[in-house]
């Protein structure tokens, strides 16, 4: 009997053991693993924008976050949005701004919660719901970053997901205040290699740079044969000036599609006009009811 306890007490000891091995490096791989794809994404953000060693980012530059969620309450729908609060060009807290399905003002509230874990949707979540009350179901729908050089309006970075011919393909883009496109960057994909997957060669993603808004609302992709000129001014083989004054020829025209990855071709294409759209209408409603309401935002 005593031998049975033994090898009881043994094999509980290594569970528990080997459970607090796996446990610890799980949390510090977790942990490394965040801290590598926000690095990625803030090397992404910096080259959307034009910054690098060469050109480095000015100090009077500001990067400021707007979460979009989804609020049902009573079976009733609204929008409600955490901006950064404060005047001039420092954030001071967190507003949590709800907006009706008619684009109409309906509250805001003050939300406690650091600039190191807003970040966390779960913070950020208990934070959002002991700002507006309980009993109501909060879903984050997405998030913005507004740029800011000197307290005027830089540039907005977009995230965001949508179907490929596989799987999702995940893109971050740089808009201006204008909604005209600065860049854009594949995150990730499962897209054909060597067909679809050549959605993250420069030739590809750089034909939407500098399209401004009305040719994006209405964006395809043309099956035609990508014009050499156009091609080497995208894979940056000619000199700056020559590249621009190529692709500003282009700037009205539709996207060239992949040689055999039509599909991959539109369903960036597609996402890049929707998510521009969606936005643009999002935010303009939002800078409405901002200055409606008199909140002061730093953005």
């Amino acid at each position: 009997m005593s031998n049975i306890l033994t090898i009881i007490f043994r094999l509980t000891l290594s569970c528990l053991i080997a459970g607090t091995v796996m446990g610890t490096t799980f949390v510090f791989t977790n942990k490394a693993k965040k801290a590598n794809e926000h690095a990625r994404e803030e090397k992404v953000v910096y080259s959307l924008l034009g910054y690098s060693a060469e050109n480095p980012i000015p100090e009077s530059m500001g990067l400021y976050e707007v979460f979009r969620y989804v609020i049902t309450d009573a079976g009733q729908s609204s929008i409600g949005y955490l901006v950064p609060a404060g005047a001039g060009d420092h954030s001071e807290g967190f507003t949590f701004v709800r907006i009706d399905l008619e684009g109409k003002y309906m509250d805001s509230n003050p939300v406690t919660i650091s600039h190191e874990k807003v970040r966390e949707q779960k913070d950020r979540d208990v934070a959002i719901a002991a700002a507006i009350g309980g009993g109501k179901d909060i879903r984050f729908a997405d998030h913005t970053i507004i740029v800011t050089d000197s307290g005027s309006r830089l540039a907005y970075l977009l995230s965001g997901k949508f179907p490929g011919f596989k799987t999702s393909i995940h893109i971050m883009m740089a808009l201006d205040p204008t909604y005209s496109v600065l860049g854009l960057e594949i995150m990730e994909h499962e897209e054909d290699p060597g067909l679809g997957a050549e959605i993250e060669q420069d030739y590809f993603k750089n034909q939407f740079k500098h399209k401004p808004f009305e040719t994006i609302k209405s964006i395809e992709v043309a099956k035609a044969p990508l014009p050499p000129e156009y091609f080497d001014a995208m894979e940056g083989k000619v000199d700056e000036e020559a590249a621009i004054e190529v692709m500003k020829q282009y700037r009205d025209q539709d996207i060239y599609a992949l040689t055999g990855a039509t599909i991959s071709s539109a369903a960036v294409s597609n996402g890049v006009r929707s998510m521009t759209k969606k936005f643009a209408y999002r935010l303009d409603i939002l800078d409405r009811v901002i200055k409606e309401q008199q909140l002061q935002v730093p953005f």
